[in-house]
């Protein structure tokens, strides 16, 4: 476990500090300054508490059952049952990074000093993360509208010490066991303290802040990837030059082709031409890369500054503001987070549709520009790559069906009180599938790239120094080159792993220098 410490102020989070508590283990502390707002928040609340008028959340009940004034002897319970009633997801658990960005996230609106939450169950928040308690959170139960309300519901649960719970050490068990395991007390919930734990865009932003982390990485593996294509097909690197880039300047285009054009230093490929007649253009999926890869990286950086804002923001319904009021809003609809999702998701299935274009050409003897059938030993009795491509091809169709928006979807909810949903969980959930299934994408094209790569250096052509350290790492990695057919499953999960843990990246960058 990372013992960095990540402090959580009035002001908001970072991605890499999102990163950091979900994946790996740092330690969270509240700021000086998130407790005094805490408190100060509180003591309004507190306040309004006390008044005969009802007001939303503190004294009334919830969605479309606000219309009743509840009694101060009833609202402890009010605010269990709140809790207790809408933890009532249903389906596998999702991955426990997702649900420790989900509770980080959730505590960084509650430190912000709008929720009117008491410090101490902000405190309890902190304990139960870097306790390593991860809440059982179920696959359905958010329309992405009042927020995140079951999967947020079922990580409130664990802090009244109720519902189940997964341990340091991976087992699950009653979540009072594990509270008193670790000498956490569990939270006695009081006015508000139950709806602000629930009210909030949090699952759904911290998979979109994990979906950008790994997609830079897999941008940049796609850039490494095309060159390794065009090499192999001996294609021209003529078409990356600089000056083509800058007639039409989107930014990503430019990072993309000045990647792939590292890449390709030195090679000795490039332009070798074995056709009767030279090519005057090459194919679009080889041509077009850096305008295809650059508008993807386009989009992830909108979808970061988006991420940006979600991040200093405090989402909760009501919230308290400065000078003492206490307002309801709509600041906790998805609709921001869902359509970056979504729009993610349809960047991704391009990409991977470019890169399976890519490798279907190296396998094809007559698009391939001399290389064997399949890139197989000895064709016919060897098969070669030809059912990796099918395994890439499969994987390809399904991004195009996750590609299918979740947020042009709404569906009513709450006796048509929420009648309009962002459906931002599901284009979350989707998108992780889609991530995944580009890694996988990804590292088939490098399998048979690296793989007809080496091919052309038997004939005698040289390789880009860049191009024979990504094929040395990748065999290295357990990843086999050319030869007779063999059981190909391991070599492709050995090629998924390499370029997932950015192993691909770190290999080209001694030779290319950093690349974006």
């Amino acid at each position: 476990m990372d013992m960095h410490t990540v402090v959580v102020g009035t002001s908001g989070t970072t991605a890499e500090d999102v990163v950091a508590v979900a994946r790996h283990g740092a330690r969270v502390e509240l700021s000086a300054a998130a407790v005094d707002a805490l408190a100060a928040a509180r003591l309004i609340v507190d306040a309004l508490a006390a008044k005969p008028e009802p007001v939303y959340g503190v004294s009334t009940g919830f969605g479309a059952l606000a219309s009743r004034h509840i009694s101060h002897e009833l609202r402890a319970q009010l605010q269990r049952n709140i809790v207790r009633s809408h933890a009532a997801g249903m389906g596998p658990r999702v991955e426990r990074e997702v649900v420790r960005a989900l509770m980080f996230l959730r505590l960084k609106t509650v430190a912000s000093g709008h929720t009117g939450v008491r410090p101490e169950v902000a405190q309890t928040m902190a304990d139960v993360l870097n306790a390593g308690i991860t809440p059982v959170v179920h696959e359905y139960g958010s329309l992405g509208c009042s927020g995140d309300l079951a999967p947020l519901s079922h990580c409130a649960l664990t802090l009244m010490g109720e519902g189940d719970a997964e341990g340091p050490d991976g087992t699950v068990r009653p979540a009072g066991e594990l509270l008193a395991a670790h000498g956490i007390a569990p939270v006695e919930l009081r006015e508000k303290e139950g709806l602000a734990l629930l009210n909030g865009t949090d699952g759904m932003l911290g998979m979109l802040v994990m979906a950008l982390a790994d997609l830079r990485n897999l941008y940049t593996s796609a850039d490494i990837t095309a060159a390794l294509s065009l090499e192999a097909l001996l294609g021209t690197d003529k078409v990356l030059a600089p000056e083509l880039h800058a007639i039409r300047p989107h930014p990503g285009q430019g990072v993309s082709a000045d990647n792939m054009l590292r890449v390709l230093a030195g090679s000795g490929l490039t332009g070798h031409h074995q056709d009767d007649a030279p090519r005057v253009q090459d194919a679009y999926s080889v041509r077009c890369a850096p305008q295809v890869n650059g508008a993807g990286r386009d989009t992830l950086d909108y979808a970061a500054v988006v991420a940006g804002r979600e991040l200093a923001s405090s989402v909760d319904n009501p919230v308290v503001l400065p000078d003492g009021r206490v307002e309801s809003n709509g600041n906790f609809h998805g609709a921001p987070v869902a359509y970056v999702l979504d729009f993610l998701a349809i960047v991704a299935a391009d990409l991977g549709s470019i890169c399976e274009r890519r490798t279907d050409r190296l396998l094809d003897k007559n698009r391939s520009h001399g290389l064997p059938p399949f890139l197989a030993d000895d064709a016919g009795v060897d098969s070669g790559l030809m059912i990796a491509q099918y395994t890439q091809a499969a994987l390809v169709s399904e991004m195009k069906r996750l590609a299918v928006p979740a947020s042009a979807d709404s569906i009513p909810s709450s006796a048509m009180q929420e009648d309009h949903v962002s459906m931002g969980w599901s284009a979350a959930r989707k998108l992780r599938t889609a991530v995944d299934n580009l890694a996988r994408i990804v590292a088939v094209e490098l399998y048979a790239a690296t793989r007809a790569v080496e091919l052309r250096a038997a004939e005698g052509l040289v390789p880009a120094p860049a191009s024979q350290a990504a094929v040395a790492a990748l065999r290295a990695a357990g990843a086999e080159g050319p030869g007779p057919d063999r059981f190909l499953a391991p070599d492709l999960a050995a090629a998924d792993t390499f370029v997932r843990e950015g192993r691909l990246v770190a290999a080209v960058e001694p030779v290319t220098g950093p690349l974006a």
